[in-house]
Parts: C-alpha cells; sequence; structure tokens
C-alpha cells in the first residue's frame, strides 16, 4: 500500500523576492525530506497593504503578523521570511530557525543605469528605509537629502529610474536572489556599514513543537556545549573545553573565569559576557536563556562556559530547560570545581584515611539573599553519593531504609566507568538497585548517587539522539568527526584502526618536486603526512608546483599549511571527481606527481596516462592496523577508507557489523564493505567526513518523519 506523503504548507508574501526564496526553500527542503510534499500558500502582510508607513516606524511584526497568525490557527504549517525581518521577541506558540542557504549581507548603492557616484550633486536624493542606513548616509553624504522608500524590490528600482531619487540603498541579497546585481553602483564593506543580524539569511517560523517541522530543524542546529572552564586559572580547564571553544562561533561566558581561555576562540567569534557577580548581572538568566535559545536557532555552534564545573551552583538545569522547552540538542563537559582547587592543592584533603570518608557540599544561600540552615536535619535531606560502595550496595541500602527510615522508592542510579565512552548507568530505587547491579555483573568501576538528582536525565533531541557512532578513520579525522557527531547529539566512539606511516623514503623524490608540473594530494591524512616530509626535507614551499586536492577537506587542510591547491572540485570528491572534473582542464602533456598510500588504487594515474600525461606515483604513507581488543558497543560504524574497513575485518569481523548502521566515505569505502557483501550503506552526497555525518543525521530524521 502506497503511504500518501505529508504535506507542509508553506507560507508567504506575495513579493517576487518572497516567491523567488520561498520557492527555493520548497526545493531545498524537498530534495532533503522526499517523504513530505511541500504547497505553497501566498499571505498578504500589514506590510504590504500599507505602502506609506516609513519603515523606520513601522511595527516589528510589519511584514510577518499574518503569517504568524496563520501558523498559529493552522491555516498554514510553516513560513519562509528574511531573517532580518522576525520580530524579537517571536510570538509565544511561534518557534522558528535560520537556514543555512545564505546570500551576500552587505548593504548597496544603486544609481540610474550608466549614472556613477561622482555624477551625483552633492544634494543629491536619496531613497533609505532604516535607521541604520539613514545614519550611514548621513554621515557619507551630508547634503544629501534622505527621503522615505517603500514597496518591493522591482518598485523601489522604478521610483529610482523614474527621477524620484537619484541613488537608493538595497541589500544585496535581493538583488542577487533576483538576477539583478547589475543595477549594484557599490557594494558596501561590512566594515564601513555593518549588515544588521540576518540581512541575506532565510529563515523558517512554524507551530511551536510541530513534529514534522521540529524534526526539520534539528538537521540544521548544532548542540549548543556547556562547558566548564575550571577554576583560577586556565590550566585547569580540560582538553575537551579547549577544543570546544577553539570550534566555538558563539561564546556567552561567565565573570569567575581566567579570561585567558577566551583566546582559545576564533577570530570571528562572538563573545558575550553574561556573568553574574553579588547582584551585578551583565544579565538576569532570562535574557541568557534567551541568548541561548537565539543563536542555537540561528544555527550557530554556542559555547556557554561556566566558571568551576557547570553542574555545581552553576544554574545549569535552569538553562538546559530553555533549550529543552524546544528541543535544542545541547551536550554538558564537566570540570574541576572550586571545591577541588579550594582543597586538594593545598593539603586540605577532604578523604583522608583514618581520619575522613566523605564530606558534606552545600550552600547557605538561597534566592534574593536568604540564608538557609546548614544544620544536621538539612544536611540530612541532601543526595548521598558513594563511592567504593558496589560490592555492598545490598548492604547499605537496607541500611538507609531500616535505620534512616528513608522510602524504598528513593531513586538512585549507579554510573560504571563514568567519563568513559562505554559508561553504564543503572536506574532504580533503595529497594532494587542491589540486584540490578548484581545482575549487570560488570567490573567496571562504580558509584552509587542516591536522592532526587537520580531521577533527572538530559534529553537528547539532536538528530542521532545519543547513538554511539564508532568513529574508526584514522587519527588525522578523529577529532573532526567526533566534533561533528557530537554537534549531531551523538556519542562518538573514538577507535582509530588505521595509523599512518610517513614513507622515508618519498623525501626523494619530494627533493625534486619542483620538476613536476601538477601534484595530486586525495586525503586530509595525507596533506599532514605532506606537511611533515616537506619541514623534514627542508623544501622551500616557493618550489611546489600547481596543486591539485580531491576536495574541500583536503583543501581545507592545504589552507591550514599556507599552500592553496589551483583545481578542486566543486562537488561529488573523491578520486571520481579528478577524473571527470579536473582532469580535463590539464589541456597540455603534464609530468604529474601522485602522493598517495600504499593501498591506493591506480585509478587516478591510468587515467592521466590515458590522456598523455606521465605520471610519478609516490607512495607517501604506510596503513597500518592497529590493535584493539575488546570491540566497543556502537550503534553506527563510521568508515573513512577502504583501509579502516580491512582492519576492522581483521581485529573483529564484519559480523558484528550485522543489525548496525553503517557510514561510508567515498565510493572506494562503499565498493569495499560490498566485497564484503554489506550493502546496506549510508553515503553522503559528498566524500567528506562532515558530509557522511550530514547523511547520517539526514538518515534519523527522515526515519523519524516516516514514523510520525
Amino acid at each position: 500500500m502506497t503511504i500518501k506523503p505529508h504535506t507542509i504548507k508553506v507560507g508567504t508574501r506575495g513579493s517576487a523576492l518572497a516567491l523567488i526564496q520561498t520557492r527555493l526553500v520548497i526545493e531545498k527542503l524537498a530534495n532533503l525530506f522526499p517523504e513530505l510534499t511541500f504547497a505553497e500558500n501566498i499571505v498578504s502582510t500589514p506590510g504590504d497593504r500599507d505602502q506609506t508607513t516609513a519603515l523606520a516606524n513601522s511595527p516589528v511584526d510589519f511584514f510577518t503578523r499574518d503569517l504568524d497568525d496563520q501558523v498559529i490557527n493552522h491555516t498554514i504549517d510553516c513560513a519562509i521570511h528574511s531573517a532580518k525581518d522576525l520580530p524579537e521577541p517571536m510570538r509565544n506558540g511561534v518557534d522558528w530557525c535560520w537556514l543555512p542557504w545564505h546570500d551576500d549581507p552587505r548593504d548597496t548603492l544603486v544609481c540610474k543605469p550608466g549614472v556613477a557616484l561622482s555624477d551625483l550633486p552633492p544634494t543629491l536624493r536619496i531613497g533609505v528605509s532604516s535607521e541604520r542606513r539613514i545614519a550611514y548616509c548621513r554621515n557619507r553624504f551630508p547634503q544629501a537629502r534622505l527621503l522615505p522608500i517603500r514597496g518591493d524590490i522591482q518598485r523601489r528600482l522604478q521610483q529610482l529610474d523614474d527621477d524620484t531619487f537619484d541613488m537608493i540603498m538595497i541589500a544585496g541579497a535581493a538583488l542577487n536572489r533576483l538576477n539583478l546585481a547589475h543595477r549594484v553602483t557599490e557594494w558596501l564593506s561590512a566594515t564601513e556599514l555593518p549588515p544588521p543580524a540576518g540581512q541575506g539569511v532565510l529563515a523558517i517560523t512554524f507551530r511551536a513543537n510541530d513534529p514534522h517541522l521540529t524534526a526539520i530543524r534539528s538537521y540544521f542546529v548544532k548542540s549548543v556545549t556547556f562547558a566548564g572552564g575550571g577554576v583560577g586559572n586556565a590550566d585547569t580547564a580540560t582538553i575537551a573545553t579547549i577544543r570546544a571553544l577553539q570550534r566555538a562561533e558563539v561564546c556567552l561566558h561567565d565573570t569567575l573565569l581566567d579570561h585567558k581561555l577566551l583566546t582559545n576562540l576564533p577570530p570571528h567569534a562572538t563573545v558575550i559576557n553574561v556573568g553574574k557577580r553579588s547582584g551585578a548581572h551583565h544579565a538576569t538568566q532570562n535574557e541568557i536563556n534567551s541568548l541561548l535559545t537565539n543563536y542555537a536557532r540561528q544555527g550557530y555552534r554556542v559555547v556557554r562556559l561556566k566558571g568551576g564545573d557547570p553542574g555545581i551552583f552553576g544554574r545549569l538545569a535552569e538553562e538546559v530547560t530553555a533549550l529543552d522547552s524546544f528541543h535544542l540538542p545541547y551536550r554538558v563537559l564537566p570540570a574541576l570545581s572550586t571545591l577541588n582547587i579550594a582543597t586538594t592543592p593545598n593539603g586540605m584533603l577532604l578523604t583522608r584515611r583514618g581520619e575522613s570518608r566523605g564530606f558534606t557540599v552545600m550552600t547557605p544561600r538561597q534566592q534574593k539573599g536568604a540564608t538557609a540552615p546548614v544544620t544536621a536535619t538539612a544536611r540530612a535531606e541532601l543526595p548521598l553519593v558513594l563511592f567504593m560502595a558496589v560490592e555492598s550496595t545490598a548492604t547499605v541500602t537496607r541500611e538507609l531504609i531500616d535505620t534512616d527510615r528513608l522510602d524504598p522508592q528513593t531513586p538512585v542510579a549507579a554510573v560504571f566507568a563514568a567519563g568513559s565512552d562505554h559508561s553504564t548507568i543503572l536506574r532504580g530505587t533503595l529497594e532494587n538497585i542491589g540486584n540490578k547491579i548484581t545482575a549487570l555483573n560488570t567490573t567496571d568501576p562504580g558509584i552509587i548517587i542516591i536522592g532526587s538528582p537520580a531521577a533527572h536525565h538530559f534529553e537528547t533531541w539532536g538528530p542521532l539522539a545519543g547513538n554511539r557512532v564508532l568513529i574508526t578513520a584514522s587519527a588525522a579525522l578523529q577529532e573532526q568527526a567526533a566534533a561533528l557527531v557530537s554537534d549531531a547529539g551523538g556519542l562518538p566512539i573514538c577507535r582509530p584502526l588505521i595509523t599512518l606511516t610517513p614513507n622515508p623514503r618519498a623525501i626523494e623524490t619530494l627533493r625534486r618536486i619542483s620538476t613536476f608540473d601538477f601534484v595530486i594530494i586525495t586525503s586530509p591524512s595525507a596533506v599532514h603526512i605532506f606537511g611533515e616530509l616537506l619541514l623534514q626535507a627542508k623544501i622551500d614551499l616557493r618550489s611546489l608546483p600547481r596543486l591539485i586536492s580531491c576536495g574541500s577537506g583536503t583543501t581545507a587542510a592545504l589552507h591550514k599549511l599556507g599552500l592553496y591547491p589551483e583545481l578542486t572540485p566543486s562537488a561529488n570528491y573523491g578520486t571520481a571527481a579528478i577524473i571527470n572534473e579536473l582532469l580535463p582542464l590539464i589541456t597540455s602533456p603534464a609530468h604529474v606527481l601522485r602522493l598517495a598510500s600504499d593501498k591506493s588504487d591506480n585509478s587516478i594515474a591510468t587515467a592521466l596516462r590515458q590522456c598523455g600525461h606521465s605520471v610519478t606515483e609516490c607512495t607517501l604513507y604506510h596503513n597500518t592496523t592497529l590493535p584493539h581488543q575488546p570491540a566497543p558497543d556502537f550503534d553506527v560504524a563510521l568508515f573513512a577508507s577502504s583501509s579502516a574497513v580491512a582492519a576492522f575485518n581483521t581485529l573483529w569481523s564484519t559480523a558484528l557489523l550485522s543489525g548496525k548502521l553503517i557510514v561510508a566515505l567515498g565510493t572506494p569505502t562503499t565498493k569495499t564493505l560490498a566485497d564484503l557483501n554489506i550493502t546496506n550503506v549510508i553515503t553522503g552526497t559528498q566524500a567528506t567526513i562532515e558530509g557522511s555525518i550530514n547523511a547520517l543525521a539526514l538518515h534519523f530524521i527522515r526515519k523519524k518523519l516516516k514514523n510520525q
């Protein structure tokens, strides 16, 4: 029986620009989610009907109000907007996100055809529609007459051409999308006139908690990272926190931390101090929650950097709850707390054999500055955490029930191998946790948590929904792959199955690299070793010939070495792309150096020779299988190369892949799996780590959509 696809009714304004933007989004979404159909619905808004009110004086929902009304009353399911038109705050009941199909955010100056700025008089008439543009024009054209302008883009251009104005200002993205970029007289740099947030960006609004559109949005947002920054000194931060900061696009940070940590942020990152201290708040808790949820829905990679450990007096629960309310994904990186830093380095050991076998942590501070009791009675109400208690769990829990009169249904959790990628959590009650631990039969170390915290858990809103993804790639790709899996809400299980050993004999070939016309490099790993050997051989980078890269990942790796390939496939990266797209561009007979591993095939070299080129194949590195015993528990296996597939089969047997999801990077990897009778494989549209993990995320979202 054929199941009729669910139809998403998409609202849009009726202007030419709005229709182009909406149809672009519908086309993109239909390609990503073929389980759904999308129907266009044109809706008039106050901004369309009222063509006289100056935009600087218009209400914030001038272009969204009626679309929001129809979303809320179920006439339409969603609406497409220019992101800069979204009101702040959004209406209750309406959720949203930015979409990734951006255009140039800059503003433009537009004159009549054939007229240059230098041709205009000082007292020119400028059609301008916002306070930001008005301020710019007053500064640059102090004698100009600034006049309000309304209407869609074509109407504004017509007013210009009809001599109502001498010049107008228009967002460049609008002209690009309407194929009117030839009308631009001058592009204004973002430094000269900073564009507003969301200019050039498309956004989608929808009913809060709509299951289809919330699932679709999960493809476009990344997990917010709550990271502990340690205490007092940046050296107390974890490696995981440093890595998160290095990838952050937005960082919301506390005041009480070493601000040297912020030097790990990329230069382009947005940095906002939201710290609170003794009543002096840079931002209220509600404002922090709004910043988190808004930046996440804008698609940014957000790090919420907290002093100490986020889970100890860090108001983490309130911020997580804000994200939960919108089904936005997140992860938490713990850290050293003031508790650790203030005591252990100073000899005040909180546990000491024969003297102290535990301690109490609490605060006398209540909301609004009130003081709470810290008496024995108050301390007895706190959660209890027991170390080294697994073997005596039954005795301890019975004692708490019989002697302390605790409710047998008090929540209890036992956490084994905490912090590892094979951590296990058992949940139960005082009455049954002992039996559950006995049944688990594990030798991993564990701790017991007794009380209300044991009943709580974090939600897994990302598309990977907490699934364990085994990453078998070489060490050079592990960090990137793990970060992308975390972004999508998965748990990375990092097990590089191969190590890449540089081939010292390759140096002989590299020393005569200047004699070649082209060098072909086919992986980020090859770039990493290429850089090592160039340094070892003391080769002047200025002597390098033209470089050919197999794709965006390889090109990015080359950029880190200060190298810029002349040729990179525009899409469908990999060996086939080089053969089909790039080789025809090498028109005259050339001498080509092909750098690869000892496991690479010779298809590129064969194709080059068939075209009349001479080829030298250089084994840059050797693949060696690494031992891993036993095999980890996983839900998904990611293979980035045929070598990793072979190593998996040698170490653990591909029988372990039965019933698992398999993701393969590139055609050769997929073929190797097929040769082992593994054909139910997910592959990305691009042969990159990012493309592969995006394909995996899409698989989970589409599965969810089919089940709704």
